[in-house]
């Protein structure tokens, strides 16, 4: 061999050893840093175990990957409190996290197509995914530290077959939160675009016939809600709730509650906690006082229920008339008769003219009938439990109980 081949094969050498060693010092560089990822991965998904534990729900998973950026989640199950089977929902990703004051910010939180087939009835859930997810960081002072809150919910679309006709299916499910900020309450508004139900299923004959009576063999329609909640001072608004059935009518309600605060909502949770504690068939009657007790801190500020009339009213009339060889204008003036000898009882006259005079023009003239009850100053639970049990005649004008017909 001469010189010029020793002296290249020395170099060959030497390049060897050096990419070797390059390439032992990237590893040795990057073992730390995976691990690292590895242990940022665990930390965000610990930290989401540890809230959904504190509001009664046990998330587990197969395993964790990922890094500080994006965690994802295999083969992960939801079990409520007190129920016996885990939920399997598969991979969830967790994705652009960010740290924020000690805890995380996650902008998307996703879940996989769901299906399952159980006694004859097949479920599809499109991925559902929340975004502005805030995992606050352990012992932290904010009222809200001990819940995951998000600002967006969608879910495109769940169907449910029984073998192989469609029984239900909702599209385009949305919902918005605006947390709490510098004093201000909680806003949060939900929707379905729509739903439909084939009612033709039903089984039970004396429900079938009344059904494909009125034409309801399949029915469509939507809902929307929206309310307010003020941690500060637990004051929980449903403004709106209303389900819709189209060429029938929509049935909405409300209500406005105090006392729900953080507080009183942790002493439920751990109440809950205790019971699905307890085996089966133990007695719980020591855990139902205690949850009466914890319902007194609450006090009843306001509710309706009304419903706006879209056809069905006078389908229903003339139904039952048929029935009795008679019209739907003679049941609806059987009705308005009636009703003032069913008030009676109340021996409440002020509420019984207010009820007769709404039901008689509602029959009528179906638009709406709203049942509203409207005290003047909050009342708490526990005089509404009092006034039930020992005054129950008493209980409509606590309540500032009113019913009215066709107003806006």
């Amino acid at each position: 061999m001469n010189e010029s081949s020793q002296s290249q094969g020395t170099m060959m050498t030497q390049h060897r050893s050096a990419l070797c060693k390059l390439a032992l010092s990237t590893f040795l560089v990057a073992l730390p840093l995976q691990t690292a990822l590895a242990q940022e991965a665990a930390a965000v998904a610990e930290r989401l175990k540890s809230l959904l534990a504190a509001q009664n729900v046990t998330i587990a998973w197969t395993g964790v990957s990922g890094d500080a950026s994006e965690t994802v989640l295999e083969g992960t199950s939801f079990k409520v409190a007190g129920e016996d089977k885990a939920f399997e929902i598969g991979k969830v990703t967790l994705g652009g996290i960010t740290e924020e004051n000690g805890g995380y910010k996650i902008e998307t939180v996703s879940t996989e197509p769901f299906n399952r087939t159980e006694n004859g009835a097949t479920v599809d859930v499109s991925p559902l995914t929340l975004g502005n997810v805030s995992l606050p960081a352990e012992g932290a002072t904010d009222p809200l530290a001990s819940f995951m809150l998000y600002e967006t919910a969608s879910v495109e679309n769940v169907s449910i077959k029984v073998g192989d006709k469609q029984a239900f299916q909702m599209s385009n499910f949305e919902a918005q939160v605006t947390p709490p900020t510098d004093g201000k309450a909680m806003d949060f508004t939900g929707a379905a675009e729509t739903f439909t139900a084939d009612l033709s299923l039903v089984e039970d004959a004396q429900s079938k016939a009344v059904i494909d009576a009125l034409g309801y063999q399949t029915i469509t329609g939507s809902f929307n809600l929206a309310g307010t909640w003020q941690p500060t001072d637990g004051n929980m608004a449903l403004t709106e709730y209303d389900i819709t059935v189209d060429d029938a009518g929509t049935l909405g309600m409300t209500f406005d509650l105090g006392g729900y605060t953080p507080a009183f909502l942790k002493s439920v949770q751990d109440l809950q906690k205790t019971m699905a504690a307890q085996p089966e068939g133990a007695d719980n009657s020591a855990q139902g006082l205690a949850m009466l007790g914890l319902m007194q801190q609450l006090t009843f500020n306001g509710a309706t229920i009304r419903f706006d009339d879209d056809s069905i009213t006078n389908k229903v009339l003339d139904y039952l008339g048929k029935q009795q060889g008679m019209t739907g204008k003679d049941i609806a003036n059987q009705a308005k008769a009636i009703v003032p000898f069913m008030m009676m009882e109340l021996n409440n006259p002020e509420l019984t003219k207010q009820v007769t005079a709404a039901v008689t023009a509602y029959l009528d003239d179906p638009k709406s009938l709203e049942i509203a009850a409207k005290p003047g100053s909050p009342v708490p639970f526990a005089l509404l439990a009092a006034n039930g049990m020992a005054n129950p005649k008493e209980l409509p004008n606590t309540l500032g109980l009113t019913v009215t017909a066709n107003q806006d």
